[in-house]
């Protein structure tokens, strides 16, 4: 019997699979594919993007680098090489890109610096397009490194909890875990197996994607182009198109759509006469928004997709499923080895769950603000006007970067709950090299280490670190959690109990390593 087992070798299953068994959990991960490298996983139709809280992700377990190396920006043509930002600066740089609100681009000229007080330099403090290709292939590399073990071609139809465990069934074979976590998709066989409730609300729009030769690509205009029909997207890679019609999601998507099918809906929606000569590959969405009522049933839980579907539009779904992974990773790990504090496994569900309804929400506003009525052109006239505005875009950009992401995880500092920027002793440690190992972290800047004594007796659930700090954001002593998550800050003359109390409640009560 494995500890976990993950159904789904997407970049969520595998992220979460390296956090288990960083933790030295036992892991199978059961992926239906029977190989990697499809056209819709790698360049262009595989392209997505990884916000600056994903790239702090790997950067915190030393995967930055091979990520960098994997994407290989060169090989997608017009798309920025990734830069993040000097991590030598002694403040926050202006981020060379900001992403779109409903097609809508972002200035970066316009984001308010002074209005993002808690970032500091990083060498992943950009969002960065790659290939979900690129993705799997580190995550699986590291995954193996960890003694993950990983079947392809297995396709589980069936789930079933025992007293002890839980068992997933694929044809004659059974594979058995004291956890499962379906990270299979918005189509999560998991989810319906295991009997999850799934709510939502269902789709305004048909979308499709296609790489297609041609005839005449003059016709169309580069990037984003709202129309009355919907909008549609011309991508630089040639022939690489993106179609979103407004049609209440009525196209039946059982069966492929044909050239002539795909063709029509280009004209209706561009207003153009465009021709498509052949399609090499098509595939269908829409933006049916549903959610997950739990991450948790029994022994299984969901994780990405798996617990929440919506419209594709602002690159949210990757990004909020490797924030599910980081979340799940290290209190599911701890719930395995026996030293999880009460309730632990319980706080996934009720942190993760706001996010992923907030999600669902930003993706819903901006379908309403497509909507080609007088309604949604009056919503687009003020999002313009707002966007015009530094303020505006400072509000947008947050959003989309995941700098606005806040746990409430109870005291009164405005980082609690927040993810950690990168703090830097002067010596030259960072954040991010305490947390290679899955290990949480304690930063004293206190003079007097006045925390080394609490943080020693967990010293092996924590990193302890002490020393000035190049920039302390003011605190003089920050409890930061495995997924990067602040626990406790402590500002001078911090009372040592708030951080005895926070400790245990995340880590487990004070006792000798």
């Amino acid at each position: 019997m494995y500890d976990v087992v993950i159904v789904g070798a997407g970049p969520v299953g595998l992220f979460l699979a390296c956090e288990l068994g960083l933790a030295g959990c036992s892991v199978l991960v059961l992926e239906q594919e029977p190989r990697p490298g499809s056209p819709w996983r790698t360049a262009p139709l595989g392209l997505r993007g990884l916000s600056p809280a994903s790239l702090g992700a790997f950067h915190r377990r030393g995967m930055l680098s091979d990520l960098l190396k994997a994407a290989d920006v060169d090989d997608f043509p017009g798309l920025p090489r990734f830069s993040g930002v000097d991590p030598d600066a002694d403040g926050a740089e202006r981020p060379a890109q900001a992403g779109h609100f409903a097609g809508l681009m972002l200035d970066p000229a316009k984001i308010d610096l002074v209005a993002l007080p808690y970032r500091l330099p990083s060498p992943a403090a950009e969002a960065m397009m790659t290939s979900l290709d690129a993705i799997e292939g580190v995550l699986a590399e590291r995954a193996a490194e960890l003694g993950v073990e990983t079947r392809r071609g297995v396709t589980v139809s069936a789930v079933t909890q025992t007293d002890e465990g839980v068992v997933a069934h694929a044809g004659e074979e059974t594979y058995t875990g004291r956890w499962l976590v379906g990270c299979d998709g918005g189509r999560s066989t998991v989810r319906r197996q295991a009997g999850f409730g799934f709510a939502g609300t269902e789709p305004r729009f048909t979308g499709y994607t296609m790489l297609a030769d041609i005839a005449d690509p003059e016709k169309l205009r580069p990037g984003f182009n709202p129309t009355p029909r919907g909008l549609y997207l011309c991508m630089r890679t040639p022939g690489h198109i993106g179609v979103m019609e407004l049609d209440g999601g009525t196209f039946d998507r059982s069966q492929a759509p044909s050239r002539e099918h795909l063709q029509t809906v280009l004209r209706r929606v561009s207003g153009s006469d465009v021709t498509l000569n052949e399609v090499h590959h098509a595939s269908t969405y829409t933006d049916r928004a549903k959610q997950a009522t739990t991450y948790r049933q029994g022994r299984v839980l969901l994780a990405g997709d798996a617990a929440h579907i919506h419209s594709p539009m602002g690159g949210q779904g990757l990004n909020t499923g490797i924030g599910d992974a980081l979340n799940l990773g290290w209190k599911l790990a701890a719930t395995v080895r026996g030293d999880a504090p009460d309730g632990l496994l319980d706080t996934y569900t009720a942190e993760r769950h706001p996010v992923g309804a907030w999600v669902l929400d930003w993706t819903r506003a901006q379908v309403a603000t497509m909507q080609p009525d007088p309604h949604g052109r009056a919503v687009q006239a003020l999002v313009r006007d707002l966007l015009a505005t530094p303020a505006g875009t400072t509000y947008v950009y947050k959003k989309l970067s995941g700098l606005s992401v806040r746990h409430d995880l109870g005291g009164d500092h405005p980082l609690t709950g927040r993810l950690a920027p990168e703090f830097r002793f002067t010596d030259g440690t960072r954040l991010a090299d305490l947390m290679r190992e899955g290990h949480g972290a304690v930063l004293d800047f206190t003079p007097g280490h006045r925390l080394r004594n609490a943080a020693g007796f967990r010293a092996h659930r924590l990193q302890y670190a002490t020393g000035p700090a190049r920039d302390s954001l003011g605190l003089d002593a920050v409890l930061v959690r495995p997924d990067g998550i602040i626990a406790w800050a402590g500002e001078p003359a911090f009372d040592h109990s708030e951080f005895e109390r926070s400790a245990d409640r995340w880590f487990g009560k004070n006792q000798p390593a």
